[in-house]
């Protein structure tokens, strides 16, 4: 398995990122939030996680090793796919997930696309002894996003499942907190202002 990948940033995509490895182009899935960070020409990172099926070889990146292991651990609760698992972390951090997990709070849970009330209940059965407890500490720094940040909280709101009309409008709602032009904004948070204004609507 391909444990991380390290190389120079060929392509950066609304959903994915290209990294040269070796004379090789590997495709990554990404989060906003790890896209963001990521700059095409410049060295990069990522722990990666392979997703072998039948018909395809997937590999999802992240800019955090911690973020990949919470990735394959909920996969291991019932009805989690690769896709359902980075949406959780599109949507949430990782210590907000454990924290929701230990906590029982389903309704943080299904707030991600995809997660209804007993998928939010079946995952904290089975992942609460496993998932462990959120981790203290200093808060991280927000992730500089590229100048494009609209049409990446849009598109990840369109991956997410949204039709396009709700991604647009839930982005422009979101607009005023994406500051000024002199300070880039926070791709993860604008994401998940966005998904509550449409948990509200």
């Amino acid at each position: 398995m391909i444990a991380f990948v390290r190389g120079r940033v060929a392509a950066v995509t609304l959903s994915s990122a290209v990294v040269e490895v070796g004379g090789v182009g590997l495709e990554v899935l990404c989060t906003p939030g790890t896209l963001a960070g990521l700059r095409t020409g410049a060295e990069a990172t990522l722990a990666t996680s392979m997703v072998v099926r039948e018909d395809s070889l997937t590999l999802f990146g992240f800019a955090e090793e911690e973020e990949k292991t919470l990735f394959e651990l909920l996969q291991t609760a019932s009805g989690v796919g690769p896709k359902l698992a980075q949406a959780m972390l599109a949507v949430l951090s990782p210590d907000g997930i454990r924290g929701a997990i230990a906590a029982d709070d389903v309704k943080t849970l299904t707030k991600v696309p995809g997660i209804g009330q007993k998928g939010a209940q079946r995952i904290i059965l089975e992942l609460k002894d496993r998932v462990g407890a959120p981790v203290s500490g200093p808060a991280r720094t927000a992730t500089a996003a590229a100048p494009g940040w609209r049409d990446q909280v849009c598109e990840a709101l369109v991956g997410l499942g949204y039709s396009a009309k709700d991604a647009d409008k839930a982005t422009e709602a979101v607009a005023d907190q994406a500051g000024d032009a002199g300070h880039a904004p926070d791709i993860g948070q604008l994401l998940r202002a966005a998904l509550r204004s449409l948990s509200k609507a």
